[in-house]
């Protein structure tokens, strides 16, 4: 007569099982295992462990020898099946994965899984589940440019610097100016949300004018300083570092980030910040707006409160910016910076690499 082997558990995998005996991200089939083991470890027999699971007893036997032997690993992972290798399979996962890496189709910029099941002879479905157990996703693509600027390096350190290491006695601020806002009015009222149904909105509106929104936020609380102007030339700029000498301490150096616009190194910008020595400009590499914070407030803006926005005039759409920014400052938040100046700079490096590679390929 065959007699269950016996399950003893040390308190570090009775606490492991009954997490995963819990848990909802955990795998069913997992979960299943862990309360087998638990409820053998309370000495119960594998026909009464199969009726309070619901499943089988020779399940219940195969997964409590295999904790018997292996411990938590032998339930965690699944042994191999036996039997020959699926060669025909394994070969055309390989294809999959190499035609949808370095070949296009005839007649499209990227792969779909029907046609490059159809290509390949082969389902949609494999497709799909190779694609998924790869990550590939061909039908997605991301924003990318390595910058050429000379004093890349230099940049990235002086503003990483300021970001995680920022001098005493001053401020340092984030700065940009978000151009063209559109004052959009829908041409039909929008339906409204409600179960089993998202909101709408036209995707055809009428324009009713533009406004520039400069902006300086303020990076170690998070208070932003803003306004809206009709233009963004060096004339709207001189104005607007004006306001945040008046809202600033006076007592208080001034670090400013911004990026390479033309209107912040205009002679009489120049002029200017040799008339209020307290002001230091800070210059991000050319294609680097990610290294600048306030970039992140605006897209917070944009998508909560300009993008879905009504408006019927410029005068509306600046109020609700200010609005806007009226109650951020009423319970302002920072951005927290944390990446370090050579792990970008470690990261550039490979990237160029790769792209050097492929260019010359």
């Amino acid at each position: 007569m065959r007699v269950a082997p016996p399950i003893t558990l040390s308190d570090e995998d009775q606490a492991v099982l009954e997490r995963w005996s819990r848990g909802r991200s955990t795998p069913a089939r997992l979960v299943l295992r862990a309360k087998i083991v638990l409820l053998a470890a309370e000495g119960k027999q594998n026909k009464a462990i199969a009726a309070e699971l619901n499943t089988n007893r020779p399940l219940v036997g195969k997964w409590r020898a295999r904790f018997a032997t292996g411990g938590l690993v032998g339930i965690e992972k699944d042994a191999p099946r036996g039997g020959r290798p699926p060669k025909a399979r394994e070969a055309m996962v390989g294809k999959i994965i190499e035609w949808t890496t370095q070949k296009k189709p005839a007649n499209a910029t990227h792969w779909s899984c029907r046609t490059l099941a159809k290509e390949l002879g082969t389902s949609r479905a494999m497709v799909n589940r190779v694609w998924m157990a790869n990550g590939l996703k061909p039908h997605l693509i991301k924003g990318f440019k390595l910058s050429n600027d000379k004093r890349f390096v230099e940049k990235v350190v002086d503003v990483v610097g300021l970001y995680l290491n920022p001098p005493q006695r001053a401020l340092v601020l984030s700065c940009d100016e978000k151009s063209q806002i559109q004052a959009l009015d829908r041409t039909q009222p929008s339906l409204p949300l409600k179960k089993g149904r998202c909101g709408t909105m036209t995707h055809d509106y009428k324009r009713n004018g533009t406004t520039t929104l400069f902006a300086a936020l303020e990076v170690a609380e998070g208070k932003l300083i803003g306004t809206c102007m009709d233009r963004h030339r060096h004339q709207e700029w001189i104005k607007f570092l004006k306001l945040i000498d008046q809202q600033t301490p006076a007592d208080l150096d001034l670090h400013l980030i911004v990026d390479n616009y033309s209107t912040h190194k205009h002679p009489n910008v120049q002029k200017w910040l040799t008339r209020h020595p307290r002001f230091h400009m800070h210059f991000t590499p050319t294609s680097s707006s990610w290294l600048n914070l306030v970039e992140r407030w605006f897209r917070e803006i944009t998508d909560k409160r300009i993008r879905r926005g009504v408006f019927k005039s410029v005068a509306q759409l600046t109020a609700a910016i200010e609005d806007y920014i009226a109650r951020h400052n009423a319970n302002p938040r920072s951005f927290t910076w944390t990446a370090k100046a050579e792990d970008i700079l470690a990261k550039v490096r490979r990237a160029r690499a790769v792209l050097d590679k492929t260019a010359s390929a």
